[in-house]
């Protein structure tokens, strides 16, 4: 008998935790399953040990990228599609495993199987490499005696997911690197360029220009209190990110983040295609639709669209149809609300979601290539009127005194 620690949401949402005791992991999902809860285990002790948490696994050295989980999905799918057992697939992909880390965690799960659990089981006991919504799908396609299938399409899900990834990577990246340039190019110039000027104009003798004095008043603020510039700037990414990953700064900055001009729109695109992926892929793997709702919900990466997710989710709990919640949603437009209905009423849920995934994947491409014409420009005309600037207001005593000895 083990002691196991959990934590997890109920139908409405409500997050709860606790601990219980049992044989197996497995045990303690079924029970909490049966209260409607959907739940993360984790094993703290042996019943009888000494009342302190043990650690599953030894301190990681490497971290486990989407790259190799996607390897290890495809290459396992293709095993037990060729009717290699469980346990003799994941000693082969284990041992072979470059990464020092999946291969720890490969070989435990496989300790696992053997010992008589179930695969989804395995995996849960470890969520920061095999997340709900990985674990949830195999235990569906445990269930159904399809795991190979399961396997390829979470697979081409996680690949498809990381392009969007990628793509939002690229989105958001660009502006910082054009704001990055420009802070740069500025402080060199005002620390190492300015104040040569500023010595030769003090031996004029004559009155600066306004633009030349502000020019240099500047420099001089910035080699004065450069560290409290710095730190300044530094401090108030630190804080905001750390504000950002709080429940309250969650609650403030995702909202706005939807009214931010040109990213609001880019952000309900891909809320959208991750929905539609990801409700599609598990729905057609087997798993129930309030859970695969849940895990969409939990997923979602906004707290609007969580909201709205949950909504959703309740409405079906209820006996509702998914489209009532959705008609007048700020995320969802009419064409996918439109679209979800007739899957609803057809009973091609699945692929009508891999339609909308398909079309607003596109869109999120199309409209990161956008963005990226729009920064280019931009970028130019930012940089150019910053320099171009600060050198015509170092130049004008110069022009000044020019037409003074013509």
């Amino acid at each position: 008998m083990s002691v196991f620690l959990w934590e997890g949401e109920t139908a409405n949402g409500k997050k709860v935790k606790g601990q219980m005791e049992a044989m197996t992991s497995q045990q303690v999902y079924n029970a909490l399953r049966g209260q409607r809860i959907n739940p993360n285990i984790k094993k703290i002790r042996e019943k009888g040990a000494l009342d302190k948490e043990i650690r599953l696994l030894p301190k990681r050295k490497r971290k486990v990228k989407l790259k190799d989980l996607v390897v290890f999905t495809r290459q396992f799918a293709t095993m037990i599609d060729a009717g290699l057992p469980l346990v003799q697939g994941l000693d082969v992909l284990g041992k072979q495993n470059e990464n020092p880390t999946m291969r720890e965690v490969l070989l435990d799960v496989k300790e696992q199987v053997q010992s008589g659990g179930t695969l989804a089981d395995g995996l849960r006991q470890h969520p920061k490499i095999f997340d709900e919504l990985f674990t949830n799908m195999i235990d569906a396609g445990e269930a159904g005696g399809v795991l190979d299938v399961v396997l390829q399409r979470m697979a081409e899900y996680l690949e498809k997911s990381d392009k969007l990834r990628r793509q939002i990577k690229t989105a958001m990246i660009y502006p910082g690197v054009v704001v990055s340039a420009a802070i740069l190019v500025t402080s060199i110039l005002l620390i190492f360029v300015i104040p040569t000027f500023a010595d030769l104009f003090n031996g004029f003798g004559a009155a600066l220009p306004a633009p030349t004095r502000i020019v240099i008043a500047m420099s001089n603020f910035m080699l004065g209190y450069w560290y409290l510039i710095f730190g300044s700037m530094f401090g108030s990414v630190y804080f905001f990110r750390k504000f950002a990953a709080t429940d309250r700064g969650k609650e403030t900055i995702h909202p706005l983040a939807l009214k931010v001009p040109v990213f609001g729109d880019l952000i309900r695109k891909v809320a959208v295609a991750r929905f539609s992926r990801t409700l599609s892929t598990m729905i057609s793997s087997g798993v129930p639709i309030l859970e695969a709702l849940n895990i969409c919900a939990r997923t979602s990466g906004n707290r609007v669209v969580e909201r709205e997710i949950t909504r959703v989710r309740i409405s079906i709990s209820e006996g509702k149809s998914i489209t009532e919640p959705l008609e007048g949603s700020q995320i969802f437009p009419g064409m996918v609300v439109s679209m979800i209905g007739v899957g609803e009423q057809t009973g091609a849920m699945d692929a009508m979601l891999g339609k909308i995934a398909d079309f607003y994947e596109d869109e999120v491409d199309n409209a990161v290539n956008g963005l990226k014409q729009l920064i280019e420009p931009l970028m130019i005309l930012v940089l150019g009127g910053l320099i171009g600037g600060l050198v015509i207001a170092m130049y004008l005593p110069i022009f000044k005194l020019g037409s003074v000895i013509e």
